[in-house]
């Protein structure tokens, strides 16, 4: 059986889980989030754990099995604790505005890009206008808005400038090696 697949899903206090056919519905202090799951999967609750398992040992069952489980997991851990990303935001000028919900970023383009976010998440710019934090109960929602964010400038290989994730290492490249030693043609 797979590792992850077989381990049980610990239902904290608070959170309640229905299971109707192959919807499941997950319901906890910070909203909550239905996902359908494949008919082949089972998914049963014993005792405050929900189990999922599968009906043979074919690849397509063991794959569905872990990535489930999964799914299942994040979704648990979303309406308890929640998720969010925080993007930096890296160069001379470049900046991020709160208007509304919605954030308007100046990075380096004629106009200011407007980023509205969907349904359930939430953005919100630091003090310093240098720093956007992508939040909400779905992880794959908010993984993926954070990057169409970073997607607008992403980070530049030479200088360094754009929107990249906190903690991100952008690896420069070195230019032209002619103009770095500061010398011309040589005879």
């Amino acid at each position: 059986m797979s590792r992850i697949g077989r381990m049980p899903i610990v239902i904290p206090s608070g959170v309640v889980v229905s299971i109707k056919d192959n919807e499941i519905s997950i319901k906890g202090p910070k909203g909550e989030l239905k996902r359908s799951v494949s008919p082949d999967m089972q998914l049963r609750l014993e005792g405050g754990k929900l189990m999922v398992s599968r009906p043979s040992d074919s690849q397509a069952h063991r794959a569905l099995h872990g990535l489930t489980r999964s799914l299942l997991a994040n979704m648990v851990e979303g309406v308890t604790r929640g998720y969010e990303k925080n993007l930096e935001i890296v160069g001379v000028g470049y900046r991020a505005e709160k208007e509304g919900s919605n954030v308007s970023l100046r990075v380096g383009f004629t106009h200011a890009v407007t980023v509205r976010p969907r349904p359930g998440i939430t953005l919100d710019v630091d003090a310093k206008n240098l720093g956007i934090k992508v939040s909400g109960i779905d992880k794959e929602a908010v993984g993926q808005t954070a990057a169409e964010i970073r997607r607008i400038r992403p980070p530049d290989a030479y200088k360094s400038k754009g929107i990249r994730y906190a903690g991100e290492t952008v690896k420069l490249k070195p230019g032209k090696a002619g103009k770095a030693i500061g010398g011309g043609k040589t005879k």
